[in-house]
């Protein structure tokens, strides 16, 4: 067991100073003066001056590699554990991309039971940006229902040249055959949405649900910062259905993006809900540039610690309050997602526990109980490396 005493707690609401005892991965007890009688091998951290704040969640990223879109060269690497501790997430959420055709959601899923198997928490989403959507079990609603780490589709392309342009009625299947199998497998069964530099992106997936009985929370569209056009449809979209903020492809395109510390204060002010947006890295996706033409002329790889930077400038920068900032990487995702002990710090959740110092920097980082962080400095190490 562990005995974290003197802690400044935000839940993400702020508690105070409080101490917090975990086992078996759990957080076991939240109170004042916590003492555990003749220690039990308890091991007591004192957190005074710091402030404790659940572990990120990073709901979008490509955990066993992505691109390629400027040929086999540029296909990007698997991502390592010291990338996604060392950003303080420890949560992922991975899935395919682009390339549906020569990569695997078998390889993704294998990779999410490499990360919980290394002390990480994972779950995948079936598919990638193609219709029909490739799949493990031949079916996205057997995909959702029968295997524990797949959560919900994605990320299937929308309004981008890379899309395979679905219709309407084949995005309301998917949609629906991710619901039910989320339904039936106690999971979320949302689909995972690209949006590429298309004008009007959300329109498909609003002809999607004037067309059946799908509300617009059945999915969550990405990459909403992506372009000015974009991001003021994205100020209406987002009062009834959800957005995530892309925070990896700053400052790579700052003629284009949206800074999404930025984003996050304007879509307050516009009335969008603050439980409707969400935050994500895109780690270890390509983040391709192309010209009027088509042609790639500019290629950059996403990396985790782009979510805690942006989640930094929102509160120092934008004058956002933390408890207010910190739900679009924890809470907010764990609800929208149903991952259930995850993004909050409350007795019975798991034991993800981030400490972070006054200029909201890493300091450590728990992952299920466990030490992954230490002083800056990723503890848990990566095989082979």
């Amino acid at each position: 067991m562990l005995l974290v005493k003197n802690a400044m707690v935000y839940t993400p609401r702020l508690l105070g100073k409080k101490d917090i005892l975990t086992g078996g991965g759990k957080i076991l007890l939240i109170g004042d003066n916590i003492e555990v009688p003749g220690n039990h091998g308890t091991e007591v951290f004192n957190a005074d001056g710091l402030t404790v704040v659940p572990g990120l969640i990073d709901n979008h990223v490509h955990i066993a590699g992505a691109g390629g879109e400027g040929g086999p060269s540029t296909r990007t690497p698997e991502l390592r554990l010291s990338m996604m501790f060392g950003a303080g997430v420890t949560t992922v959420v991975g899935g395919l991309g682009t390339d549906g055709f020569t990569r695997s959601v078998e390889s993704v899923l294998m990779k999410a039971k490499s990360i919980r198997q290394q002390g990480g928490s994972a779950w995948i989403w079936t598919g990638a940006y193609q219709v029909p959507c490739p799949t493990i079990t031949g079916d996205i609603g057997r995909d959702v229902a029968l295997i524990d780490e797949v959560i919900g589709a994605g990320e299937l392309a929308l309004s981008d040249h890379r899309s395979s342009c679905p219709t309407t009625d084949e995005l309301i299947r998917i949609a629906s055959q991710a619901r039910v199998g989320g339904m039936l497998g106690g999971k979320a069964g949302i689909v995972n949405i690209h949006l590429g530099d298309a004008r009007d992106p959300f329109k498909p997936i609003r002809e999607a649900v004037e067309k059946s009985e799908l509300k617009l929370t059945q999915f969550l569209p990405t990459h909403c910062n992506r372009n000015d056009y974009i991001f003021e449809d994205s100020k209406e979209y987002g009062k009834t259905g959800y957005l995530d903020l892309t925070t990896s492809s700053w400052p790579y395109f700052r003629d284009e993006e949206i800074k999404p510390s930025a984003g996050l204060r304007m879509l307050l002010e516009a009335g969008v809900p603050a439980g409707h947006i969400t935050f994500s890295s895109d780690s270890c996706g390509s983040l391709p540039g192309f010209d009027s033409e088509g042609r790639l002329v500019k290629l950059e790889m996403g990396l985790p610690d782009s979510n805690l930077r942006e989640l930094r400038d929102a509160v120092l920068e934008e004058g956002i309050g933390l408890e207010t900032a910190l739900p679009v990487l924890t809470s907010n995702v764990a609800q929208i997602l149903k991952l259930r002990g995850k993004g909050i710090i409350d007795e019975g959740a798991d034991a993800d526990i981030l400490f972070l110092d006054s200029g909201l920097k890493l300091v450590h980082l728990l992952a299920m109980g466990n030490w992954v962080a230490r002083d800056g400095k990723v503890t848990q190490k990566d095989p082979y490396i």
